[in-house]
């Protein structure tokens, strides 16, 4: 006979984070009996649907879609394998929880870069499961410095971690900022580790990590974003990606953004002017932006009507991510070419036009205006660099006429 199986979908408003969300839970029920798990996903309180156990966020309803899939997909997977099932079983194989413990640091590892990589599929996101790719490389290239294949847990201590800095700065040329990417994955594989009761406690638990470097914001300057504006592409994927960057530029929105970005959020003020009032997904603070006439162009475009579908037809990040790499070479740039250079390059143009560093934040959604003030820094540092460059080439022109 074969068994009874439901899904629920809700959220706990008593467990708030910080920022406002919570976590959408699934409970299981297989013949009467249940279990719950979190599906990853997290959404604001007074956008959860209880009723029809949906969010109000399109792009957040579609993860939810595809976890129920796999959800039920896992559960069809046992049924015709083992052809018995609990709802115990089930959340064991989700989670991972039925696969061997491991007691040596490169395979808890990999277990954990699998079960990323089934995270993936569920987030359609790639990125972490990625970026996991060469911290886990690094890490084993330093056990192999030490001659092992492999260390216990049991034998990990804090001169172990030590050295693992030591290694990826000297040895692999490495700065502060992936030095600290790889300590922390090398924590989180020894608090997993903890967690399932291999060891007691992480030994690198007081190890510091390195002093973080200022962040470096990528932009492109004026003339490359005359060229990207002038070199239209005869491939669709590569226009709309194009097409997108641009208005980032003159918007100043993350890709996240973008594409959650629907007819509601466009207004007119009483003078008839543009603009865009959304909530940005990373800080929560509303983002006030005023319309270029390249960003009005490029909007009139595509969906300014239909508010059930995003303004944007745009594909996976992965995928614009490609394209936006592959526009980058086809316009010759010298550098890569990423999404977010677009937000980078919208801070630098207003600082460089003189607009007031409190509207720019607002523009840009920042939490606090020391977040803006990095685009200071950044364009104040190419003014000095260029003033040099003019004071040399000053100094070049007097020497030759000196020698006349």
């Amino acid at each position: 006979m074969r068994s009874t199986f439901s899904l629920l979908f809700y959220i706990n408003r008593n467990k708030v984070k910080t920022d406002g969300t919570t976590a959408v839970m699934c409970r299981i029920t297989i013949d009467g009996k249940n279990k719950t798990i979190t599906t990853g996903i997290y959404c604001r309180p007074e956008d959860w649907n209880s009723k029809k156990g949906e969010i109000a966020s399109i792009r957040d309803n579609n993860l939810l879609r595809k976890f129920r899939q796999r959800v039920e997909q896992t559960y069809e997977g046992i049924i015709k394998q083992q052809g018995v099932i609990s709802a115990e079983l089930l959340k064991n194989t989700l989670t991972g929880e039925n696969n061997p413990t491991a007691i040596s640091l490169l395979q808890a590892g990999e277990v954990e870069r699998e079960r990323l990589c089934q995270r993936s599929k569920v987030i359609n996101s790639l990125s972490s499961y990625r970026q996991s790719k060469i911290k886990q490389e690094n890490l084993r290239d330093f056990i192999r410095s030490w001659g092992m294949e492999d260390i216990l847990f049991a034998d990990i201590t804090e001169e172990f971690g030590e050295s693992f800095k030591m290694f990826l700065k000297k040895d692999l040329g490495y700065k502060s900022g992936h030095i600290n990417h790889c300590v922390c994955w090398l924590n989180r594989l020894i608090y997993l580790a903890v967690d399932q009761g291999v060891i007691r406690a992480n030994p690198l638990e007081e190890m510091r990590y390195e002093k973080a470097e200022p962040p470096k914001l990528g932009h492109i300057g004026r003339n490359e974003l005359q060229k990207l504006l002038n070199t239209p592409m005869p491939d669709k994927k590569k226009e709309l990606a194009r097409r997108a960057f641009i208005f980032s530029s003159f918007t100043g929105l993350a890709y996240v953004d973008i594409c959650n970005l629907h007819p509601h959020h466009i207004g007119k003020t009483a003078e008839g002017r543009m603009y865009l009032r959304i909530k940005r997904t990373k800080t929560k603070v509303e983002a006030f932006i005023p319309l270029h006439p390249i960003a009005i162009q490029i909007l009139s475009l595509y969906n300014t009507e239909d508010d059930s579908k995003p303004v944007f037809p745009l594909p996976t990040q992965n995928a614009t991510w490609f394209e936006i790499h592959q526009i980058g070479f086809i316009i010759g740039m010298s550098k890569n070419l990423s999404y977010h250079m677009a937000r980078h390059t919208f801070g630098t143009l207003l600082l460089s036009a003189n607009i007031p560093i409190e509207s720019i934040s607002k523009m840009m959604g920042h939490s606090n205006i020391t977040s803006t003030q990095i685009y200071a820094k950044v364009t104040d540092d190419k003014i000095s660099k260029d003033m040099d460059r003019l004071i040399e080439l000053r100094k070049t022109t007097y020497r030759k006429r000196t020698h006349q």
